[in-house]
């Protein structure tokens, strides 16, 4: 299963010379199987030069949004595929009461907000609603579950053979909830991220951070930390940057976390900061860290 990261920022773009680095795109990772299907988890701005970087024979593509707030879904527009009339491209994503998933992404890709019109896109596309049970996408099993954070909100579960991938970008767990101490049942994406080999986890704030965004939706890293610690993730990814986090700031973030994730019982090289078109095996993450 190969990675790419195209974006690892969380809430708003973020360019510029403090954060060449890490990287400034919003949330969006592809994922390569072994027969060479297209998984793309989100659609932020990261999507567009994934985009321009499949060649056009890589023309079966399946996306997976876990909510539709914009910084996840704001790269569908720029998305070259998706004006490609040999593109096959499946959007799955969060059902809602209030309107199906095609409509609700027409409300972005439509008047005033765009120039073109879901239903004038020249590729073969179809919307649905991800599945509550387990369904296959060429040789993986995927599993969906809501997880906690403001409006319909998934994590994603991908595995193939022995190795399991879990993306849950945007994430607050701690709700309520003593992470280390408290019922698996009562733990949000617990049973979705349970032994995953590689955990890409929502860590957008300090734990001093924290406090002022109770109720956000998203982690601090103490709580990302003792999630990932209590489901046994084999490695975990640091996700979703805040857009005031610079570079130099995030190294400062990724010392604190290896020191808090060895004070866990875990090893230095099973936790890493996602960092903007690294790519990487995810059965063998650890050896690579």
């Amino acid at each position: 299963m190969r990675v790419k990261i195209w974006g690892a920022r969380g809430s708003v773009p973020s360019p510029g010379p403090e954060t060449t680095r890490y990287g400034g795109n919003t949330s969006c990772v592809e994922v390569e199987l072994s027969d060479g299907t297209i998984l793309v988890l989100d659609a932020g701005t990261g999507i567009r030069s994934l985009g321009v970087a499949l060649t056009p024979e890589q023309s079966r593509i399946n996306i997976l949004l876990t909510h539709l707030h914009l910084d996840h879904i704001q790269g569908l527009m720029f998305f070259a595929p998706l004006f490609r009339p040999t593109s096959e491209i499946v959007i799955w994503g969060p059902e809602a009461p209030d309107a199906s998933l095609q409509d609700r992404i027409a409300r972005y890709i439509s008047a005033p907000l765009s120039p073109v019109e879901v239903r004038e896109l020249p590729c073969q596309l179809s919307f649905r609603d991800s599945p509550h049970t387990e369904w296959q996408i060429g040789p993986a099993t995927l599993r969906s579950a809501s997880v906690t954070h403001r409006g319909p909100t998934l994590g994603y579960r991908i595995t193939e053979g022995d190795t399991s991938l879990c993306y849950i970008p945007d994430h607050e767990p701690a709700i309520g909830t003593d992470l280390l101490r408290d019922d698996p049942d009562w733990i949000s994406g617990f049973e979705l991220a349970r032994g995953a080999t590689l955990l890409f986890h929502d860590c957008q704030y300090t734990d001093g951070e924290y406090p002022t965004h109770v109720g956000w939706g998203h982690s601090r890293l103490s709580d990302t930390l003792a999630f990932a610690h209590r489901v046994q993730a084999e490695h975990v990814m640091l996700f979703h940057h805040d857009p005031m986090h610079s570079d130099d700031f995030l190294d400062v973030f990724h010392g604190a976390a290896i020191e808090r994730w060895v004070e866990l019982g875990g090893h230095p090289a099973e936790v890493s900061l996602a960092t903007e078109r690294r790519e990487l095996d995810a059965a063998a993450v650890n050896r690579a860290a």
